[in-house]
């Protein structure tokens, strides 16, 4: 068993055998795992364990993985959580729809173990990280940035993000009016261990102008994205 300090994963499937085959893996691994076999289960699960990590399924009965993963991301002690979505289904629009929601990466069935463990280790390396990278605040007009606490504040009121949309607005803040291909965004934000389609970026950019404005993060046509401090029109 390694010796690793314990993470926490909650995994979410309607399957009883892949319950079985990836708890007795990641266990095996030094993790502590808890299941559930539904979405409303998940979430009542997930609200006492709080896991560092979800292994969410969307195909399932009584509530889907997308809408399991949406009222997961409204729970504060959650907005950290790693939300991996396991699927069957490969279409285009499963995906961008996980992302939607605030899922930080994909992952189709069959199920590899060994795979599943790589991509699991490589997200948790990434966390610790950009987290001593990027330890500090990013102040911005009446925004404020904490990357120690992963919360963003406008105008003394908390406002709920997601993982990848806090690690997209602080990353952008944090190299104002630089501009970033959706690929130089990919690389940093997502990683090299995890793929994600472009149009993700574009999916989170429109997250994050909704809830601090329009105008902070603009596009350049052809390029891709910069933050602009003094862009507060909408």
């Amino acid at each position: 068993m390694s010796t690793r300090p314990s993470q926490r994963i909650l995994i979410v499937d309607d399957e009883q055998d892949i319950l079985e085959l990836l708890q007795y893996n990641l266990s095996k691994e030094g993790y502590e795992v808890r299941v559930a076999n539904d979405g409303r289960k998940a979430v009542q699960e997930a609200k006492s364990f709080l896991p560092n990590l979800i292994l969410l399924d969307i195909m399932m009965p009584y509530q889907d993985g997308v809408e399991t993963c949406r009222q997961l991301r409204q729970v504060p002690q959650l907005q950290s959580t790693f939300i991996l979505f396991l699927t069957a289904r490969s279409e285009e629009y499963s995906e961008v729809a996980a992302f939607e929601v605030g899922a930080d990466d994909f992952i189709n069935k069959p199920i590899k173990p060994r795979a599943l463990l790589s991509r699991i280790q490589a997200l948790f390396r990434r966390n610790t990280t950009q987290l001593s990278a990027d330890d500090g605040k990013t102040f911005v007009n009446d925004i404020v940035i904490d990357r120690e606490s992963y919360t963003v504040t406008r105008g003394g009121q908390t406002i709920a993000f997601p993982k990848k949309e806090f690690e997209l607005l602080a990353f952008l803040a944090g190299h104002p009016n630089k501009v970033f291909t959706r690929d130089d965004l990919l690389h940093h934000i997502w990683g090299t261990d995890v793929y994600v389609l472009a149009r993700t970026v574009d999916v989170h950019v429109r997250k994050v102008r909704e809830k601090i404005g329009e105008g902070y993060i603009t596009t350049v046509k052809g390029v891709g994205y910069k933050f602009d401090p003094n862009g507060q029109s909408e």
